[in-house]
């Protein structure tokens, strides 16, 4: 009897150490993205990695994957959706297969600044836009700042009638390939890693990046001409697969989501002074030359392209185009 008891004790205290040791291990959170580490995207996701280690010890491990060495940004989400990753943060132009509302951030020339993107973002419409697509798995965190975009091609495009008949790379998005057709260009999808090669050999002949996109890719070594255009926005949102993120305990998702909110303050603090010093970091290279319009040919850009609006104001909603718009003032 004694020694049946004696069996059960060891066996009872094996699986408590057992159970102790798995209680123990961390939580996981693998990080993929698809840029430079130096980008914004890139900064905030070992900025998140530095904060959550320090701050919850050895309840969470976090792993940063950059420049597309887990997934590419055409696997990502579903990685994300099968659970085999934990954060992403693609563009806002990823998630039209999503919601058809979110391609509001795609449309050209709406937002004059990032301080009219920043005044959207926060607004309940913006807030907003972050819960809508939990139905689909998917809970947006917080929206983060890579900047607003350039045109970039081999020929100086002053004016819409410059791009006429050039192949332009562009996301996954319906409203940027309307975006290029109402210039006459020709849109092309294409994935991020795959860009600078398809400009190098002449698959295309153009793109639309931000400058710190342009710099840590090395486009500006394959572009003779950046028209410095601001015409639309290339920003994105970070995200969580919805079933992990409630799965998280109380303490530590409530840890998280105050560390979110202060990276996410601090990557769009720097995006600016980040494109900024890329755009030098162009000019110093030499490579390519930055052309300024003037305030005549912008808005001849903005008139060719102001059309998409209205094309896919069904889809997005005429009130969510009109908050955003009234962002600006």
């Amino acid at each position: 009897m004694f020694k049946l008891t004696a069996k059960a004790l060891a066996c009872a205290l094996s699986l408590s150490i057992a159970g102790m040791a798995q209680a123990a291990e961390p939580i996981v959170i693998k990080f993929s993205h698809v840029v430079a580490e130096h980008t914004p995207k890139g900064q905030g996701a070992m900025l998140f990695k530095k904060l959550a280690e320090e701050r919850l010890g050895d309840k969470v491990k976090v792993e940063v994957y950059p420049n597309s060495s887990l997934f590419g940004d055409g696997k990502e989400m579903e990685a994300l959706l099968l659970g085999d990753v934990q954060l992403i943060a693609p563009s806002l132009a990823k998630f039209e297969q999503y919601t058809k509302q979110i391609q509001v951030f795609d449309l050209p020339f709406l937002f004059q600044d990032m301080a009219a993107v920043d005044r959207f973002q926060q607004s309940p419409a913006g807030q907003g836009l972050l819960k809508s697509m939990e139905d689909k798995n998917i809970t947006g965190l917080g929206y983060w700042h890579n900047g607003l975009k350039q045109l970039s091609a081999n020929k100086a495009l002053r004016e819409p009638k410059d791009a006429r008949g050039l192949k332009f790379r562009v996301q996954a998005s319906a409203v940027l390939e309307e975006q290029f057709k109402a210039v006459r260009a020709n849109p092309r999808k294409m994935s991020f890693a795959e860009v600078y090669q398809g400009l190098q050999t002449g698959v295309v002949n153009g793109a639309e990046n931000p400058y710190s996109n342009i710099y840590s890719q090395k486009m500006h070594e394959v572009q003779k001409y950046i028209t410095e255009s601001n015409h639309g926005v290339l920003d994105y949102m970070l995200i969580t697969n919805t079933k992990f993120w409630n799965s998280l305990p109380e303490d530590v998702r409530g840890e998280l989501g105050k560390i979110i909110v202060e990276v996410t303050a601090e990557v769009n603090k720097q995006a600016d002074a980040l494109n900024q010093g890329d755009k030098q970091r162009i000019l110093d290279a030499k490579t390519s030359e930055i052309l300024n319009l003037t305030p005549e040919q912008r808005g001849m850009w903005r008139d060719a392209m102001k059309p998409v609006w209205a094309k896919f104001e069904g889809e997005i909603g005429a009130d969510l185009i009109k908050a955003a718009d009234a962002a600006n003032q």
